[in-house]
């Protein structure tokens, strides 16, 4: 509405400058035609001729100045006649000339007035015009307003729906996602509980299996340890028969059969040790995973002549420490052969410190 306002202001301003400049102009052309206005001649002089008769002059002098006074009146009423004639003439002129210069005056006046009036109309045209564009372009902008108002109220509203249609997709993949999950934890709860009922089978069969088979190895193992100690019984009796034998024999024979029975004896004896250190050590050894068939390992062992092991040490590993440690602990697990009680010092001394080669497959017996 101010914009309105300052526009009408303006279209009504600049024809006041006009009106005001044409009236100055038209004051400042009236006062150059009157300055310009030609001066009048100055009237002249009327003559008036009096004449006095004289008493003392003539008649014939009186009548001729009587008639010298009638033409010089004549004369000077003509002169007067012309020079009024001509007055007036000039009086004519000069008010014809003013009416013309008014008349011209009016007529620019007229002109300027009709000027003004159409710069007038023309100006309120012109704002007339103005102001319609300027309310046709308010209108336009409050329709293009009013259309970018409904636009944004369908895009919101779209938005909104999208919004609404998205949330309820959302929430039925959640209800569907629940109830799959749902579903899901069900089977996984019957296939949980199958497995494991068939995890329990299992390891119920696996544990009766496993206890037949600790019995089935138990009756092994007492098996082996009878028949086991009944040939360690065997052979030590065989040894000892051999032995008393040999003594016998060592003690009834000549010199020469002596000596070569007590060598035989001796070697003899010698290699019963050696299998016995081996079984006795095979007794207490824990086999390491990294047990493999054909890992020797030599050790040196350190023995008292009442059998007692004192020292192992590993003279020759295997490259797998875990084996050499376990054949280590084997023979110190031995503690004390008691069968060596009772042996010549000469059949002892071999045994004091030697060293004896082992294997998982002797270590195994």
């Amino acid at each position: 509405m101010r914009k309105r306002e300052h526009s009408a202001s303006e279209s009504f301003f600049w024809p006041t400058v006009w009106a005001v400049a044409l009236h100055v102009l038209i004051f400042g052309m009236l006062f150059v035609s009157f300055a310009m206005t030609p001066e009048l001649p100055e009237a002249r002089p009327i003559v008036q001729a009096t004449l006095y008769q004289l008493k003392s002059k003539s008649q014939a002098t009186t009548q001729t100045n009587q008639k010298l006074a009638g033409e010089a009146k004549k004369s000077a009423a003509r002169q007067t006649e012309v020079e009024q004639m001509e007055t007036k003439k000039l009086e004519q002129e000069a008010i014809k000339a003013a009416e013309q210069k008014k008349e011209e005056t009016a007529q620019k006046a007229e002109a300027a007035k009709k000027a003004d009036e159409a710069k007038k109309s023309d100006a309120a045209a012109k704002a007339e015009a103005a102001s319609a564009a300027a309310a046709k372009a308010e209108a336009a902008k409050a329709e293009a307003a009013e259309k970018a108002a409904e636009a944004k109220k369908s895009e919101l509203a779209d938005i909104a729906k999208k919004k609404a249609e998205q949330e309820e997709a959302k929430k039925e993949a959640a209800e569907d996602a629940k109830k799959k999950a749902a579903e899901d934890a069900k089977k996984k709860a019957a296939e949980d509980a199958k497995k494991k009922a068939e995890d329990d089978a299992k390891k119920a069969t696996a544990a009766e299996d496993a206890k037949k088979k600790a019995a089935e190895d138990a009756k092994k193992k007492a098996a082996a340890d009878a028949a086991k100690k009944k040939a360690q019984d065997a052979a030590r009796k065989a040894a000892e028969d051999k032995k008393a034998q040999a003594l016998a024999d060592l003690l009834s024979d000549k010199p020469e059969r002596q000596q070569a029975l007590a060598d035989e004896q001796g070697d003899e004896v010698a290699g019963n040790f050696d299998d016995l250190i081996r079984s006795r050590a095979a007794e207490g050894w824990a086999r390491p995973p990294s047990a493999r068939k054909n890992m020797t390992v030599v050790l040196q062992i350190n023995m008292l002549p009442d059998g007692t092991v004192t020292n192992v040490s590993v003279s020759r590993s295997s490259g797998d420490g875990p084996f050499d440690s376990s054949a280590v602990a084997a023979v110190k697990n031995i503690g004390r052969l008691t069968e060596m009680q009772g042996l010549k010092p000469a059949d002892f001394n071999p045994y004091r410190s030697f060293k004896m080669t082992f294997t998982p497959e002797d270590l195994a017996l």
